[in-house]
């Protein structure tokens, strides 16, 4: 949790984008985020510093590609890649839409499902997932697929942070579909910042 002198610096942020930034700039070197192997062992960090450019990185490319408010699904395992393209969309007023990343010989009847229901019109992925999947289907190879993995840090200097407030949507939760369609879930910046703002 920010010292008092930290909070003070900060201001008061309208959405997480925004938090991001100011706390690397404030604290580069600290760490943003852990990655625990098996939920125990530590195997990789993420700085706020880190964090900050490969999410510029990740928002340039798609601010090249895409409109704010456009939806992008974010297709991958567990670990820190999946932070990276988060904060990506949001630095790019894109809406984040997670997802299971298909599999080999797996049914992508859910995915499609989530990608026609959001609206997906990028996929952000990492480079070993790219795969037939997406050229199978008309609802997955009409997106534009981007492996974030191989983006070079030099795009991070031309990222335009796009401004949001509370009320801005931030990303779209899909339930299971289980037992039926998959239904998304709205969740603003402002719902963002509160969650933050409790677990600090």
């Amino acid at each position: 949790m920010a010292s008092t002198g930290e909070e003070r610096a900060m201001g008061k942020q309208e959405n997480l984008a925004e938090l991001l930034v100011r706390t690397a700039l404030i604290k580069p070197e600290s760490t943003a985020y852990r990655w625990l192997q098996d939920g125990e062992k530590e195997s990789d960090i993420l700085t706020y510093f880190e964090l900050d450019s490969s999410s510029r990185a990740i928002a340039s490319y798609l601010q090249s590609l895409c409109q704010p408010g456009e939806r992008a699904l974010l297709l991958y395992p567990p670990g820190l890649e999946f932070i990276a393209a988060f904060f990506g969309c949001l630095y790019a007023g894109v809406v984040a839409v997670p997802a299971d990343p298909p599999k080999r010989n797996q049914k992508t009847s859910r995915l499609q499902a989530i990608a026609s229901s959001a609206g997906a019109t990028v996929a952000l992925t990492e480079s070993s997932l790219i795969g037939s999947h997406f050229g199978e289907n008309p609802e997955l190879a009409r997106l534009k697929v981007i492996a974030t993995d191989i983006l070079g840090s030099h795009l991070a200097s031309s990222c335009q942070v796009v401004g949001a407030s509370p009320d801005t949507l931030a990303f779209l939760q899909y339930t299971s579909g289980s037992t039926g369609k998959p239904k998304g879930v709205m969740v603003s910046h402002g719902n963002l910042l509160h969650i933050w703002k409790c677990s600090s």
